[in-house]
């Protein structure tokens, strides 16, 4: 600790606030407040006390180790508390945190990996909070995990119990991120009759989980001062009715709606929803729909909502929609589609169109480019290229075959892809377009997650041979059993080999069944 300070004290606390802004708070003063006074001062800073995560991740939340909370709840907050304007704590630390000292000056707050029973326990006893001014607390987030042992134990009402007290609690919110306890029985995260509350302070809701009626009660009106809402993972389940509500929403200015879930009435609810959000200025909508009545393009984006929207300058989209209608002889090209969008407001738009007539259903996927998300499924030989830096997730999905170029293609593409899937049971026409050239060695140098469960075995070769595809290590591999018993010549093959011993997990799949993978042709696979 001494040869510390002996270097830290030749640096001018301008380059040593610089420096150490690089390290998390929590580190800087755990490791420097006591050295020396001069320390002590720089510590002292805003800079690293106004805003504290008093927990660490390792890819999940964890506590504290005891002795580092010890000194933080004896020794450190004491010391700082008036300078503490944010807090993120943890279920198990939590309580004693906010029980160590004062926080006066306190106004944002975030409770993470609460679970259902301590979420309660919180909220219907005021004592947690009996050292914060909860008048000034304009801020919360709050993200509440099931307890898998004991959801039995709660009933439905968890989440109305939870938001009706925040804002009995803290009366002056302005920002509130809700992460609920989502134990998707549906249809709404809240029980019926929703819960009365109402808030003209509330500017900024963010919600995770929601059923699509939860956007309904949180959109009638009860915070009419709200300019900003963000709705991530919503669930169309039970919801098949139309929107009879038409009040309108002046003050929204911003508004997010992502779903994963299958939708089959977008123009019944999404539409006339948007249709009373008149001022807003951006919008970013990712959706999954079905729909009899065919394709979305251009044309229909402008008339049912840009349109209607004068003020909107920033639209972001990610559409994918799917038709399983039988005739499916007047399908819109690819190239009618991008034309709808030549004079589209902003973004560069990208639209991609399949017909599959094996599976009987037609896709088209439209996008505001650059791609925000990161994931990017159904990719088909018509992939339009591009550069997706976001993107960790991938599907490939085709009934004609995928060249090698194709897997070069997809490389150059998604530079950081972790995880890919590949679902194509036609088999490779030829290795490639030209049998004599020499073939490019494909290096995935993220790829943690490789899915070939549902691919021919032309496929399972393309990236078990490492003349074609360097593997890199760490790779977890699932695939057909039978496909990689012919692949690998009963699991004795030469060429296979390299690849194969660089996987650390195998999973091999028989039918209903899990087959254990050869102990010395998989040596470092841990065996499922």
């Amino acid at each position: 600790m001494e040869d510390l300070s002996n270097k830290l004290s030749d640096l001018p606390d301008e380059m040593l606030i610089f420096i150490l802004g690089k390290l998390p708070n929590i580190e800087v003063l755990d490791s420097i407040i006591g050295i020396n006074e001069r320390l002590n001062t720089i510590a002292y800073d805003s800079v690293f006390t106004s805003h504290l995560t008093l927990y660490l991740v390792n890819k999940c939340i964890c506590s504290l180790p005891d002795p580092m909370l010890d000194r933080f709840c004896l020794q450190i907050l004491p010391k700082i508390h008036q300078k503490i304007k944010w807090l993120n704590l943890e279920s198990r630390s939590m309580e004693r945190i906010l029980l160590a000292t004062d926080y006066p000056n306190l106004n944002g707050l975030g409770l993470y990996d609460i679970d259902v029973a301590k979420a309660l326990s919180v909220f219907n006893n005021n004592i947690v909070f009996t050292r914060i001014n909860k008048s000034q607390i304009s801020s919360f987030v709050i993200d509440i995990t099931g307890d898998k042992e004991h959801l039995a134990a709660f009933k439905n009402d968890v989440n109305e119990i939870v938001f009706s007290k925040i804002f009995t609690m803290f009366i002056n919110l302005q920002y509130l991120s809700f992460g609920p306890w989502s134990n998707l029985r549906g249809p709404s995260l809240f029980e019926m009759p929703y819960p009365n509350v109402i808030s003209s302070n509330l500017l900024e809701l963010h919600i995770c989980q929601p059923f699509f009626t939860d956007l309904l009660y949180l959109l009638d009106g009860r915070f009419n001062q709200l300019h900003t809402f963000h709705a991530n993972t919503i669930y169309f389940l039970f919801t098949n009715s139309t929107i009879h509500s038409r009040d309108q929403l002046p003050n929204l200015r911003n508004v997010s709606l992502h779903s994963n879930d299958h939708l089959h009435n977008y123009d019944g609810l999404i539409v006339p929803l948007l249709h009373r959000m008149l001022n807003l200025e951006k919008l970013d909508l990712q959706l999954v729909l079905y729909r009899e009545k065919g394709f979305i393009n251009g044309n229909d984006l402008k008339k049912d909502i840009i349109n209607n929207m004068p003020r909107l300058n920033q639209f972001i989209f990610n559409i994918r929609l799917f038709n399983h209608r039988r005739n499916q002889t007047n399908i819109l090209s690819n190239e009618y589609i991008q034309n709808t969008f030549k004079d589209f407001p902003s973004n560069q738009i990208i639209s991609c169109v399949d017909y599959f007539q094996e599976e009987q259903y037609s896709y088209c996927h439209i996008y505001s480019y650059p791609y925000r998300m990161n994931f990017y499924d159904n990719i088909s030989n018509n992939f339009p290229g591009g550069l997706f830096t976001n993107v960790h997730t991938v599907s490939l999905f085709d009934e004609r075959p995928f060249a090698h170029e194709f897997f070069i293609q997809i490389q150059k593409s998604f530079p950081l892809m972790k995880e890919l899937k590949v679902i194509n049971k036609k088999p490779q026409k030829r290795k490639s377009k030209n049998d004599n050239q020499y073939l490019l060695i494909i290096k995935y140098s993220h790829l943690t997650k490789l899915c070939l469960s549902r691919a021919h075995d032309d496929y399972v070769e393309q990236f078990l041979l490492d003349t074609k595809v360097f593997m890199p290590n760490n790779v977890y591999l699932i695939a057909d059993y039978e496909a990689m018993k012919r692949v690998t010549e009963n699991f004795t093959r030469h060429a296979t080999r390299v690849n194969c011993t660089k996987l650390t997990s195998v999973t091999l799949i028989d039918g209903c069944e899990y087959i254990k993978p050869v102990n010395d042709y998989f040596p470092q696979a841990n065996k499922h």
